[in-house]
């Protein structure tokens, strides 16, 4: 493990909240517009998708497939390594809904040799999903996140600080900052959040986690700059949404700050999480693609269908 830079955020003095809103980060819900949006909304709204039996494909050394499994959750193989990023296999998220079937089960999963955890919060670190891999040997997340895990069958457990690395064999991965939070619960503030670049066989892979947009992309595409950029595009409507989130409009900008080739879209179409309509963001990110002529740079992938770049 190599030492960057300690670039760990200041942790907030946090106070009991005194109202519902404070319990968000936009502090923009109130109890009715929370159940009416995120519950209600998604109980109507009939599951759709399905779940597949992937075909992984062959791949050559230097290739690599890439599985949108749903949500911020994907499968990243090479010839000689399977990774997990944030995997979520839920159908309910407590009182949340997943409105978009996951795209394939976790009984079809390869043998994973490393698991990527971005935060603690619960749509990214869903702890029975976890628990039920087929035997993962490496979990590597951010500072603070280690006790979270150690029941949940890893070999090893490995925690970052932004810019730190840890190499293992010829594969390294790299905790990158990011605009967000990492609380679980109302007082672990202690708890880190990033995004990962994964280095293996000449390719650089950038799991952007949860995100605002932020000056960190430029540090990113300056010191790290990825080949493949998974971005958040969902959860961005009301604009306080922002303070914590991307849409598609800053997604492009982060895109082109990192410096990256492909763009592959994440974090929208699984769970209702605000009050933009849940297909605009994939429609928004091909319009605005389509204005400043990167469609080809743009993968949109359907879940539990393996894509080699």
């Amino acid at each position: 493990m190599t030492n960057g830079p300690s670039n760990r955020p200041k942790t907030p003095r946090r106070r009991l909240p005194r109202s519902f809103k404070e319990l968000t980060p936009s502090r923009h819900f109130n109890p009715r517009t929370f159940f009416r949006e995120m519950v209600w909304k998604a109980l109507l709204t009939r599951r759709s998708g399905q779940q597949r039996r992937p075909d992984f494909p062959k791949l050559n050394p230097g290739q690599v497939a890439i599985t949108w499994i749903g949500h911020a959750s994907f499968l990243i193989q090479f010839t000689d390594l399977n990774v997990l990023v944030d995997p979520n296999f839920a159908n309910w998220l407590f009182l949340l809904k997943r409105i978009k079937h996951c795209g394939l089960k976790i009984e079809d999963l390869p043998p994973i040799d490393l698991v990527l955890l971005t935060h603690a919060h619960f749509d990214h670190f869903h702890k029975p999903s976890v628990r039920r891999l087929p035997h993962p040997k490496i979990g590597v997340m951010p500072w603070g996140m280690g006790d979270l895990a150690l029941d949940l069958g890893f070999d090893r457990i490995i925690e970052l600080e932004w810019w730190e690395s840890f190499a293992h064999k010829d594969w390294k991965v790299t905790l990158t900052p990011s605009k967000h939070w990492g609380a679980r619960t109302l007082r672990d503030v202690h708890r880190g959040y990033g995004g990962f670049i994964l280095e293996h066989q000449g390719r650089r892979i950038y799991h952007a986690g949860d995100s605002a947009y932020f000056h960190g992309f430029q540090q990113i595409g300056r010191r790290l700059p990825p080949e493949i950029a998974l971005l958040p595009i969902g959860a961005y409507h009301p604009e306080s949404f922002r303070r914590v989130h991307m849409g598609p409009d800053q997604a492009i900008k982060a895109f082109d700050a990192l410096r990256a080739r492909y763009l592959v879209p994440m974090h929208y179409g699984s769970f209702r999480l605000a009050f933009e309509d849940i297909d605009e963001p994939p429609r928004w990110l091909l319009q605005l693609a389509a204005e400043k002529k990167i469609l080809d740079k743009v993968h949109i992938l359907e879940e539990g269908v393996p894509r080699v770049f």
